[in-house]
């Protein structure tokens, strides 16, 4: 049964990147979202766009661990704006790639569990200093992405019965077929991310400029945005992003597709939903199309970029008994941070 979930749900999201800072900044950004400076054991470190306005190298590790100082931070700042969204206490549901699901889902879940002691400086957007917060999670579940995806278009309606969902991140691909019962393990796949195309993108670019030390997040914002500025002159990406996308998905995901699903699976389902911020390159979607004409009718959601958070915000719902006001979704991902909420009437 289908939750009527009509103007309810609440996404903020943050570019996944941190860098250390002991500069005292003030009045710098419009809110607490674009003026995150958490503090993590002892050291200040400014988080998403504030990390890209006042930041030198902002970065973060691809796939870390739930013990890396990358996800803590990140951990920090979407419980901070979670907190800020719905109070105590929280349901949490986060998740990771299949890849790495195994791996860390009882770490991360021992982690989630309790009190966490946020101390942000209120500085960046106010005339305020540091404060402290406690954020109360009672409950935590992980769960692999890719399902909670799966679970998004059914709450929300978009899809029924059995179909696949294609989830394409920055530092993983993922895909399956998502049945009634649950997913058809057999068929699930998970390999390179968008990170494959924006690396092939950066070496040809090496070829003929000189990249001034840009970061790998530089690089990965320029490819979304098409275009990179480089000694003072706007170098337009357009074709090289078109040429480097077709390239990632037939070396990678075209074979990784024909690995997961045979014809047994096609007879199952029509219809492919492709998820995640891949999801929004019209080079990517041709590439479906062209493949699977006449085979599967792939789709792309309104929502493609928010479905794991939203998924796991629904798993939240579900695990607590239906209360919104105390369930969250965080994904942590490799490119941006997504936090999704219900909204609570006050």
């Amino acid at each position: 049964m289908n939750i009527n979930v009509e103007n309810v749900l609440e996404v903020e999201q943050i570019p996944s990147v941190y860098e250390s800072n002991n500069v005292d900044l003030r009045f710098v950004s419009k809110d607490l979202v674009n003026g995150l400076k958490i503090v993590q054991k002892d050291t200040a470190y400014i988080v998403g766009n504030l990390a890209l306005s006042e930041g030198i190298s902002p970065h973060k590790n691809i796939n870390g661990a739930p013990d890396e100082l990358d996800y803590k931070v990140l951990l920090k700042s979407g419980l901070l704006l979670g907190f800020h969204k719905i109070g105590n206490p929280i349901t949490l549901t986060t998740g990771f790639p299949f890849s790495t699901f195994q791996l860390y889902k009882d770490q991360a879940r021992e982690m989630l569990v309790g009190e966490h002691i946020l101390e942000f400086d209120t500085a960046t957007f106010s005339s305020g200093g540091k404060k402290k917060v406690v954020a109360e999670v009672d409950n935590a579940y992980v769960m692999p992405e890719a399902v909670s995806c799966a679970l998004a278009l059914r709450k929300l309606g978009t899809a029924r019965g059995n179909f696949f969902v294609v989830s394409l991140g920055y530092g993983t691909f993922e895909a399956i077929l998502s049945t009634e019962g649950g997913l058809v393990q057999r068929s699930s796949v998970s390999t390179f991310g968008l990170r494959y195309a924006v690396k092939l993108l950066e070496a040809e670019l090496s070829k003929t400029y000189y990249l001034d030390l840009k970061n790998e997040h530089q690089i990965d914002t320029a490819f979304r945005n098409s275009f990179i500025f480089l000694n003072r002159k706007r170098v337009d990406l357009s074709d090289l992003k078109r040429k480097v996308l077709r390239q990632y998905y037939e070396d990678v995901v075209s074979p990784a597709l024909r690995k997961a699903f045979d014809d047994n699976d096609f007879s199952k389902s029509s219809t492919m939903y492709l998820a995640g911020g891949g999801a929004l390159y019209d080079e990517l979607l041709d590439c479906f199309q062209e493949e699977f004409t006449d085979i599967l009718d792939v789709k792309v959601p309104e929502d493609a970029a928010y479905l794991a958070a939203k998924g796991y915000c629904f798993n939240s719902l579900m695990a607590n008994g239906g209360d919104k006001g105390r369930a969250m979704g965080l994904d942590i991902g490799n490119s941006t941070t997504v936090i999704c909420t219900f909204k609570v009437e006050s």
